[in-house]
């Protein structure tokens, strides 16, 4: 076969937003991303074989990441190489089940119809991690079952093979009944297994994360410098507090949607919890340590876009690739300020907690927060985007954290010089 220069990059495939009508994204040697009109954007590969035109779906993006889709794709060229057709080969597969043909679609199928047309308005974190769950536990003991195969002792089974885990396990739980549920909205089954389950794992409760206070903020600020982490892993911890944004909002983000010159940092809705558009004001402090970090990660005259993705932060090992989660996981729970437990998702509660204090208004905390209004009627008719509020805001936020972080000391510690 002949090689395949694909074209396609996460970060090119991540800002595309969907149209009226669905469109393709070509990646190479016949394999593309359709963006359908919901939002949803499907790996497929179109070939010619005998003389005839066939489609073969692989999965949805960003579950089936761009490598994986390349490396199933080289597997679809070599069988079309060989007279054989993909898209049967699959159909097959599916209906193999455990030795006869299922009465009724598999699981594996419903679960991916049921992702594409009642997921497709979540956060992309949010499908791949529900795409995880399914393939990790689900998929591997019923996935290729006809749906009225499945029993509720099969579903016992799934669940209690994670009882280390126990809201993980009622979490996994809780989708087979949803894509049950969708099933039966589609009259394609009757009975749903997994209800009867309700309450056979015990979750503890939840536990709110942990935020920080007053000279906790100074010395969590203070412990950042003296971890010897890479120093793009010091700047994404310190602007997730600058910023109030979520974790895979920055570790996600592209050069191309800052504008440091105005101040400002526009993530797009795929990136969103609640699939809005978010623009955040930024601080001269966070201005200065995104200028120090573009320096490090910024676009290379001589490097092709698809070699660094146009990330942010990516990783250290493969620039092509986001920083992983994991990544500032592990720094947090090496920091030695005195403080147990607190996790990058604390820095939220925590500037929220400081704006709080220093009498900032609700209103404009729960925007910087990104926070959906819960009052439909108030959500309906308040269309305030309070900008000049928000600027104000997060510059006393930045400017109260360079002082808690000097106050050890007794000297005003400003940023430059010590940014990252």
């Amino acid at each position: 076969m002949r090689h395949i220069n694909y074209e396609l990059t996460p970060a090119a495939i991540g800002k595309t937003k969907p149209r009226e009508k669905a469109f393709t994204l070509t990646d190479g040697g016949g394999l593309f991303v359709e963006v359908l009109p919901s939002g949803s954007k499907v790996w497929r590969f179109k070939y010619l074989l005998v003389g005839k035109r066939e489609k073969v779906t692989l999965g949805a993006y960003p579950a089936l990441g761009v490598k994986e889709a390349r490396d199933r794709h080289e597997v679809m060229r070599a069988q079309v190489e060989r007279g054989e057709s993909p898209a049967k080969a699959k159909q097959a597969k599916q209906g193999a089940g455990n030795g006869a043909e299922p009465s009724t679609p598999t699981f594996r199928t419903v679960a991916a119809r049921w992702m594409d047309e009642t997921l497709f308005y979540r956060s992309a974190g949010y499908r791949a991690q529900i795409a995880r769950w399914l393939n990790d536990y689900v998929n591997p003991k019923i996935g290729s079952r006809a749906l009225d195969s499945v029993e509720p002792a099969d579903v016992l089974a799934i669940i209690e093979a994670l009882t280390e885990t126990p809201t993980t396990a009622d979490r996994v739980r809780v989708i087979i009944q949803q894509v049950y549920n969708f099933a039966m909205r589609k009259l394609l089954t009757k009975v749903n297994p997994a209800t009867p389950l309700r309450g056979a794992i015990t979750v503890p409760p939840k536990t709110h994360h942990k935020h920080l206070v007053g000279p906790q903020i100074g010395a969590f600020w203070r412990s950042l410098g003296e971890q010897g982490a890479h120093a793009t892993t010091i700047a994404a911890s310190k602007l997730l507090l600058l910023t109030m944004c979520r974790k895979g909002e920055l570790l996600r983000s592209v050069w191309d949607e800052f504008d440091l010159d105005a101040a400002t940092w526009d993530i797009p809705a795929e990136r969103m919890k609640m699939r809005k558009p978010h623009r955040i004001p930024l601080s001269r402090q966070a201005v200065e340590i995104l200028r120090t970090v573009h320096a490090l990660t910024g676009p290379r005259p001589d490097e092709p876009v698809q070699a660094s993705g146009g990330y942010a932060f990516p990783s250290i090992f493969r620039r092509s690739v986001p920083m992983g989660d994991a990544t500032l996981n592990h720094l947090f729970k090496r920091l030695d300020f005195k403080v147990d437990g607190f996790s990058p998702h604390g820095t939220r509660g925590t500037a929220a907690t400081l704006l709080r204090e220093k009498r900032v208004p609700r209103d404009v905390v729960e925007l910087l927060l990104a926070h959906t209004e819960k009052d439909n009627t108030v959500a309906a008719y308040s269309h305030m985007e309070l900008w000049d509020e928000r600027r104000a805001a997060l510059q006393l936020l930045a400017d109260e954290v360079d002082a808690l972080a000097a106050a050890k000391q007794g000297i005003p510690l400003g940023f430059s010089g010590s940014a990252i």
